[in-house]
């Protein structure tokens, strides 16, 4: 009797060393070449091992809490999240609903389009002043900043989406008979969700910009006012470091959205 011998399995690392690999030499290089440029006697920006020692309480304690707006960066992430998730739903309900109303009427959508891209091309900040004359609350502001930010390219992606269901679909509801809500069910909705999830992807990272932008200047618990106060308090290190976070959170948002929809889209194929 001959026994076989099964092959080694390949480990699951090899299969991901090549995607983490490239990155993380490209990363030691940077902190290489940062640390030797900013390795002088008086430096304008600070080494990464100035930052580490200096900032290090940040990176090893994010969420602690001595009361006021003197917290960790991931407390005062969690307040910008917070903010962001509320004006965001907000604009993809509004968002949506509105884009398929357009998209599926011609005579509404010629009579709004010459507003929504005009609208759509004033800055994020810009808005305010309106927002804060308007609901006098800073809190209130911010949300409402997010929300203007995120409806446009959640509202037009819809309303492109809709009008580029294929004619074989809508030949398809009329033989089978379908009802409004069956074909938008069915049909309408499917078809338009790579148009709608990409308007979300893309709503999604403005919406994370536009909230530390505006932190900045309404103030209270929140990464934007935490960068902002680090810049008065000349805590340059903590800035570099709450701008670590911010990269690290608007990635994590953009993957989010993304898997979410590719899961929905492919579900629904």
């Amino acid at each position: 009797m001959t026994t076989t011998i099964p092959l080694p399995r390949r480990y699951s690392w090899q299969k991901f060393l090549p995607i983490v690999l490239p990155p993380l030499i490209v990363l030691v290089l940077v902190l290489v070449v940062w640390q030797i440029l900013c390795s002088g006697s008086n430096p304008r920006l600070p080494a990464p091992i100035t930052i580490i020692r200096e900032s290090w309480h940040l990176i090893v304690n994010p969420f602690f809490d001595k009361g006021g707006t003197n917290k960790g960066l991931g407390l005062q992430v969690i307040e910008s999240l917070r903010r962001v998730a509320i004006g965001y739903v907000l604009a993809s309900v509004v968002g949506v609903s509105i884009g398929i109303l357009v998209g599926t009427n011609q005579l509404i959508n010629r009579g709004v389009d010459p507003f929504f891209q005009v609208l759509r091309t004033v800055p994020p900040l810009a808005w305010l002043p309106i927002a804060l004359a308007g609901f006098r609350q800073a809190e209130t502001s911010a949300i409402f900043v997010i929300f203007i930010t995120a409806i446009w390219p959640i509202l037009i992606n819809t309303s492109v989406g809709v009008q580029q269901v294929p004619q074989d679909y809508r030949n398809v509801a009329r033989i089978l008979r379908l009802n409004r809500w069956e074909y938008f069910w069915t049909i309408l909705l499917p078809a338009s969700a790579p148009y709608i999830f990409t308007g979300m992807r893309i709503a999604a990272g403005l919406s994370w910009l536009a909230i530390v932008a505006a932190e900045m200047l309404t103030g209270g618990v929140g990464i934007g006012f935490f960068i902002w106060d680090a810049w008065n308090s000349s805590r340059i290190t903590d800035i570099i470091v709450a701008l670590v976070y911010v990269g690290m959170v608007g990635l994590l948002l953009d993957r989010l959205v993304f898997y979410a929809s590719k899961l929905i889209v492919q579900s629904e194929e």
